[in-house]
């Protein structure tokens, strides 16, 4: 009786390496394809009774706490601010030029500057939807970036974790090899919370083919949506 020996697949070939302090290209968060929070609910640390009032204040339009009504400024087209816009379902580019490096983000076509030209970080900053950036390499394959001066209004996720304007964010960018960053993030924010908030490894992949489309979030088309299926879908309250 004749036997069939399958056919061995070639094994993938590895990524070339990562050329050296240079992150540019279009890079997209290998996530769970939706909207993400800084950290699992179980890594976030106890909030201040601050933070836990402005959480138990919010109505989340989406996930296991929406509810009717829901007050997330990004309902009302408000830019979704950082580090929030990292965690979703749409590409960024990293441009680098002299003396920063330019992050564009596909989704309502933001850009945040991260300066690299040794300046450090103002010690009271206007608060900003992206807030004021600053980034030096560590190695020829890590980039560090350290940012402040955030308006309060913006959300963690789309759970409604809040943050103050003293919320200060450190991210490392390790290009591990051409088409690989591992990504790590802490929130470091006393006022509202008791502890940093340190969130899971995470990986971004090269898109080299890829483009960015125009994602713009607009007030009217936003409305219509809310009320034609998000509103609908609620879980009314039992009477």
């Amino acid at each position: 009786m004749a036997t069939h020996v399958a056919a061995q697949q070639p094994a993938p070939k590895p990524a070339p390496p990562a050329p050296k302090r240079d992150l540019s290209g279009l890079w997209h968060y290998e996530g769970t394809g939706a909207s993400e929070p800084i950290a699992p609910d179980n890594l976030i640390p106890p909030m201040t009774p601050w933070a836990q009032a402005r959480f138990d204040a919010e109505r989340p339009g989406f996930g296991p706490r929406r509810a009717p009504g829901g007050n997330d400024p990004i309902l009302q087209c408000d830019p979704m601010g950082f580090p929030r816009v990292m965690f979703l379902n749409t590409p960024f580019e990293f441009v680098q030029v002299a003396g920063r490096v330019i992050q564009f983000f596909e989704h309502e076509h933001e850009y945040r500057s991260i300066w690299t030209d040794g300046r450090p970080l103002p010690t009271d900053a206007d608060p900003t939807w992206y807030g004021y950036a600053i980034g030096h390499w560590e190695s020829d394959d890590t980039f560090v970036v350290e940012s402040t001066g955030f308006r309060d209004s913006t959300w963690l996720g789309s759970s409604g974790y809040p943050h103050s304007e003293n919320m200060r964010v450190i991210e490392r960018y390790q290009r591990a090899d051409h088409d690989t960053i591992l990504y790590d993030i802490t929130i470091i924010d006393p006022m509202a919370y008791t502890q940093p908030i340190v969130g899971p490894h995470r990986i971004l992949k090269l898109r080299p083919r890829d483009e960015m489309v125009e994602e713009i979030c607009v007030p009217s088309e936003e409305k219509s949506f809310a009320d034609r299926v998000a509103e609908p879908a609620m879980q009314k309250p039992a009477r």
